[in-house]
């Protein structure tokens, strides 16, 4: 699987290679001591800070990958240090996806919800029951899916952000004051949505009243009653504590939360060769690495809210999940009338390797 993800997000590399070849050359005639320094790469640049912003907070399946990203890129090149900024301490996510447009951040989060407003084709990973029951052949798409890659990082590149990762962080898991189990007990149900097109059709095909909110203010707006209910992976539901104030978990498998890793395709092109294998060769190292990592954590996180507290968790059948499914397929067209071409070509993409794969 690992030869495949190399070959199929070179595309998105060949361009910024390509652009720092002329700068490899003064890496030529280094001295012997530097020869004799090992394999650990060498830039010959003086000290840089690398900021990576995030999404969530600190221990999360966002927090894990950044982590290990610092890990790799320090122990490669001894004059770069990668600073990790936990959700809130730079701004909001708009804030964020700016300094990379603006070529002050290097490195961040980027979720389809938040995101997919500048670029709707993101807004794909939004579309309720898309992926396959079969976390491989999800992961293999995440991972390495040559359409979605060149499709997707074509529309990055035009908003001036460059796609290096496209990162599952688990199933999202609806959290409500009352069981959930087919349509219409959405009814009435004010639950928080990321300021997506596709997810107020989303929630509203369900009969839901979805309301944008900041992801600070979801926890009192579930205890102050402006919220009934919100979505979010297992882990995140542990993290901010969501499951203190609110009676029910339902488990649908509707969709993943999906984020992307960008960074300023200024920033990228300006990198030594040297430095830009390094980052290439670390990002095809997280996929498999923090594809388990959530899967442990959201797992972990699980047993770890059944032990603190009452909560009921709800586990939908098949023929319940059938119900929600053929609520929202008009969702689907109006993603395709929103994005165009592009856009059909990544939906058709997955739904061909979900497909494929036999476990839709």
């Amino acid at each position: 699987m690992q030869s495949k993800r190399i070959l199929h997000k070179g595309a998105l590399w060949m361009g910024a290679l390509t652009m720092a070849a002329g700068l490899a050359l003064s890496g030529c005639g280094q001295s012997d001591d530097e020869a004799k320094s090992g394999d650990k790469a060498k830039s010959g640049e003086s000290q840089q800070v690398w900021r990576f912003a995030l999404e969530e907070t600190k221990g999360g399946v966002q927090w894990q990958y950044a982590e290990k990203f610092k890990e790799k890129i320090e122990a490669a090149h001894d004059n770069v240090e990668v600073k990790i900024y936990p959700y809130g301490t730079l701004g909001s996510s708009q804030d964020i996806t700016q300094q990379i447009q603006n070529n002050t951040m290097q490195f961040a989060f980027a979720s389809a919800g938040h995101v997919g407003s500048t670029i709707p084709e993101a807004q794909v990973f939004t579309l309720h029951f898309l992926f396959s029951q079969d976390d491989a052949v999800n992961e293999e798409i995440f991972a390495s899916n040559p359409v979605v890659y060149e499709q997707l990082g074509a529309a990055y590149d035009e908003k001036g952000l460059k796609l290096l990762s496209i990162i599952p962080e688990g199933w999202m898991v609806w959290s409500a004051n009352k069981p959930i189990t087919k349509p219409s007990d959405f009814e009435g149900v004010k639950i928080r949505v990321k300021p997506s097109d596709l997810l107020l059709a989303t929630y509203n095909g369900y009969g839901a009243n979805p309301k944008p909110m900041a992801y600070s203010e979801i926890y009192g707006g579930l205890q102050r009653g402006q919220i009934d209910a919100q979505t979010q992976p297992m882990f995140a539901i542990r993290d901010m504590s969501f499951y203190e104030v609110q009676d029910y978990l339902i488990e649908a498998h509707n969709a993943q939360f999906v984020s992307t890793v960008i960074t300023s395709p200024g920033f990228m092109s300006g990198l030594p060769e040297d430095m830009q294998k390094s980052v290439k060769q670390t990002i095809e190292e997280l996929d498999p690495y923090i594809f388990d990592v959530q899967q442990t954590l959201n797992a972990e996180a699980a047993e770890e809210i059944k032990s603190k507290s009452d909560i009921e968790f709800i586990e939908l059948t098949p023929e319940q999940v059938e119900t929600f499914r053929s609520s929202v397929e008009p969702v689907f067209d109006q993603y395709v009338e929103m994005t165009g071409p592009r856009g059909e070509k990544i939906l058709d993409a997955i739904q061909k390797a979900v497909a494929e794969g036999g476990n839709n």
